[in-house]
């Protein structure tokens, strides 16, 4: 069956749509907007979200599609409808996007109902690239939003670490399955995200982050019986840090950890 104009829900693009108003004035309210913004939106798909954010006083939204279908109704209806010199639809995956194509109008606000199948690679672009936008509120399934602000204890890893470092984080609402069509089998999270404008330069940072994956790898394991497994000289760490297990850890106490080891 048919979503919307005979173009089909394509299940490899984790297409789920939003049909519920409420969720999208949550997003919108949360950032910043003004005559000034230039928006971000991953997925317009039927054009949902899209149409919210424009009915806001904005300097431009641009639209990154990679559904062709998609990215052809939204040309062809919304951008000439509404506001043609104020909306661009990009047909391209965002995974692929060579972000030089943003730093003419960055900073950007982001808004967008993310594919749940790529909704970690997708916030990690975000924030490798951080110095392109200005904040967002992003659509995920909850086990993600809840891994991004988890501190200690299970589901917190090293992802949680390297979006924490670089970004500060709050949880919206908690939205249920009928507010999408097709709806998911899995609740999700409005999560909205803030670059942090000041970091401490992490020293070797690449192998850092390698090194922070390398603790988890067996997040039951002590300090001792990970770094054991490791070429890093470690003996001399003191014996309260060895105890410990990487989901007991911060990030400061792992720093200290790389900075005596590396």
């Amino acid at each position: 069956m048919a979503f919307k104009d005979n173009i089909f829900l394509k299940k490899k693009f984790g297409q789920h749509f939003l049909t519920q108003s409420w969720v999208v004035d949550e997003a919108i309210k949360r950032v910043s907007l003004d005559k000034h913004s230039y928006v971000l939106e991953i997925g317009g798909g039927a054009g949902f979200l899209t149409r919210a954010i424009l009915e806001q006083k904005i300097a431009r939204l641009r639209v990154y599609e990679i559904d062709p279908e998609w990215a052809k109704y939204l040309q062809d209806n919304l951008a000439q409808e509404l506001a043609l010199e104020r909306l661009e639809v990009i047909q391209q995956d965002f995974m692929q996007l060579d972000f030089q194509a943003l730093q003419a109008q960055a900073p950007w606000t982001v808004l967008a109902n993310l594919p749940y199948n790529v909704s970690f690679p997708i916030i990690e672009r975000f924030v490798r690239h951080r110095e392109f936008f200005k904040e967002g509120v992003v659509m995920v399934q909850e086990e993600v939003a809840q891994k991004i602000v988890k501190r200690s204890g299970r589901g917190y890893g090293a992802i949680s670490l390297f979006f924490q470092y670089y970004c500060d984080w709050e949880l919206l609402s908690k939205i249920p399955p009928t507010a999408f069509n097709p709806p998911p089998k899995v609740f999700s999270r409005l999560i909205y995200f803030k670059p942090k404008l000041q970091v401490a330069p992490i020293n070797d940072e690449l192998n850092f982050w390698k090194f922070a994956r390398m603790c988890f790898k067996f997040p039951r394991r002590t300090m001792r019986n990970n770094l054991a497994q490791t070429h890093y000289i470690w003996q001399n760490l003191p014996e309260e840090i060895l105890a410990l297990r990487a989901q007991q850890m911060d990030i400061d106490q792992f720093l200290a950890i790389w900075d005596k080891i590396r």
